[in-house]
């Protein structure tokens, strides 16, 4: 993979919140044109502990941000099963911003903190 801007930007940001959070799990977010998926990562282990996707979740929702609210509430469901409540939010390279803002704040409402 070239180290292009986009790949610099997610690194820049990874290696920054990796410094911080050193006792918390990663929370991992990707974004496809149709689709998002999140992971929360045991970085010590290198361990995925809890996954949600909405290729796996999908229903009746044409559109994409009830998507992404969907597949949130999922993960957040899990987590808390999982006794998983403090994470750190890895946005990857994507910006704060439409679909990831929405899943952000919906984790937030089911209870996780970050």
């Amino acid at each position: 993979m070239k180290n292009t801007s986009i790949n610099n930007r997610a690194k820049r940001i990874r290696s920054k919140l990796k410094k911080v959070n050193k006792e918390r799990f990663r929370l991992s977010v990707y974004r496809s044109s149709r689709n998002i998926s999140a992971q929360i990562i045991d970085d010590k282990n290198s361990k995925t502990v809890v996954s949600a996707s909405s290729i796996k979740e999908k229903s009746n929702k044409s559109k994409k941000a009830d998507l992404s609210l969907l597949v949130a509430e999922n993960l957040a469901k899990k987590a808390m099963e999982k006794k998983i409540t403090k994470i750190y939010f890895d946005r990857g390279r994507y910006r704060y911003h439409g679909r990831i803002k929405i899943f952000a704040e919906t984790l937030r409402k089911n209870g996780l903190i970050f």
